[in-house]
Formats: C-alpha cells, sequence, structure tokens
C-alpha cells in the first residue's frame, strides 16, 4: 500500500498546485474558471483518497500522532506532499 500512496500523494500534490498556482489565477484575473472546474473534482478526488490511505497506513507503519498529524495537514499545504514523500514515505520504501 505504500507505493500507491506514494503515487496518490505526489498526484494530490500535483493537482493542488495546478489548481492554486493555475486555474484559480486565471479565474481570478480572466474571468474563465474552466480551469477550476477541470482540476477541481479530480483533485478532491486525490484529497480523499491521500486521506483515507493515510489513515489505513498509521497502523500498518506505526506513525505516532505528531507524525500522522503532519501527514494529513501536508495536504493542505502546496508542496507539502512532497515533503511527506521525503521525509516519511521515501525512507520506508
Amino acid at each position: 500500500m505504500l507505493k500507491p500512496f506514494r503515487i496518490i500523494a505526489f498526484l494530490e500534490g500535483v493537482s493542488y498546485i495546478l489548481l492554486l498556482f493555475i486555474a484559480t489565477p486565471i479565474k481570478h484575473f480572466a474571468g474563465n474558471d474552466a480551469y477550476v472546474k477541470l482540476l477541481g473534482m479530480p483533485h478532491g478526488l486525490l484529497f480523499v483518497a491521500y486521506i483515507a490511505l493515510a489513515i489505513l497506513l498509521k497502523t500498518t507503519y506505526k506513525w505516532d500522532s505528531k507524525t500522522f498529524v503532519i501527514i494529513l495537514l501536508a495536504a493542505l499545504i502546496p508542496f507539502g506532499t512532497f515533503y511527506i514523500d521525503k521525509k516519511y514515505l521515501k525512507p520506508l520504501a
């Protein structure tokens, strides 16, 4: 389950960056919300998958509460999932 989680974390991070730094500015400055509509649903599904897999992997890898909260909060911070992959997930692989 670690490899799928790492893939989901990467895709969630990329979709979040695209949504925040490309789609949202286009929506606000050009008045075109097509990119937000295009990226919003995939990002939402990847976010839910990231959280669900993190919950499933918590007991497998015996993450303490602090580590688990950091892993969950990383999904809310741009580039956060990349940090999680480097610091917490890659050493487990």
